[in-house]
């Protein structure tokens, strides 16, 4: 009976602590948000450049996309943690949804961008925001983080991962990232070849519409699994794609927005 107690306990520790795990690394894990940072690089201009390396004192956009994550540890950043993600009903547009008092992606994102450009903002603020904003524009392109809120961006739906339990955002978050076992720089290095004028309609729209882009690839992920369903090759081969897709457009997105405000 003792012994039976003990497995069961046991048990619900180890789902409640895979729970929680989720729920505090909630977005695309330090391989796809170093990728991101890598690949905007390749897309700055000289005099964004510049000024990039004077705020972040020679730091690469690489090594600050994972502070947002960094000081979720200090309960003094609790106010930012609503920003690294935005939950509408599916079919509903994120100009049209009900907003998040607290703040969302897209507010954070406006936020920071404010702090930047205004010329009273200490160096210390805009160091703050614009690592911040590095890691937000990643964010905005992982799809589960423009899920339902019902259950919390798949951090509820519980699947499996060849052999480990685990869930529908973090099998998007590192899951696939992890098993594909190239370093962000590899990543970043073997995105696919586009032209100009492809980059160019990437990088078109607003903060607004690559939202609804992305829930839009939300709701094919959402459909692309069953609870309980035992995950591996087959939904790498089917999925690993977008995944790709979506840290490159990041990468090229967040260029655009660092040339918009350094230029």
């Amino acid at each position: 009976m003792k012994l039976t107690k003990y497995i069961f306990l046991t048990a619900l520790f180890i789902g409640f602590s895979n729970l929680m795990v989720a729920y505090n690394n909630p977005d695309w894990g330090q391989t796809g948000h170093r990728t991101i940072g890598k690949i905007a690089e390749d897309y700055l201009k000289g005099k964004t450049k510049r000024k990039i390396a004077e705020l972040l004192d020679g730091q690469s956009l690489a090594f600050v996309s994972t502070f947002a994550d960094d000081i979720k540890s200090d309960k003094r950043y609790n106010e930012f943690y609503t920003w690294h993600y935005v939950n509408m009903p599916f079919g509903v547009t994120y100009q049209d949804s009900e907003k998040n008092p607290k703040g969302d992606l897209v507010t954070g994102i406006e936020a920071c961008k404010k702090v930047i450009l205004d010329e009273n903002s200490s160096k210390e603020d805009k160091v703050f925001y614009l690592k911040m904003l590095v890691h937000l524009i990643g964010d905005l392109h992982q799809p589960m983080h423009v899920g339902r809120a019902e259950d919390k961006g798949g951090n509820t739906i519980q699947v499996r991962w060849f052999d480990d339990g685990t869930n529908l955002h973090s099998v998007w978050d590192s899951k696939m990232i992890n098993h594909y076992q190239m370093t962000y720089t590899e990543l970043a290095d073997n995105t696919d070849v586009i032209s100009k004028e492809q980059v160019k309609y990437l990088q078109e729209g607003t903060i607004e519409d690559w939202v609804n882009e992305t829930q839009t690839f939300a709701i094919k992920v959402y459909g692309s699994v069953e609870i309980g369903e035992k995950l591996g090759y087959g939904y790498m081969y089917e999925n690993f794609g977008l995944v790709r897709s979506q840290l490159q457009k990041g990468g090229i997105r967040l260029a655009k927005v660092l040339n918009e405000l350094f230029s």
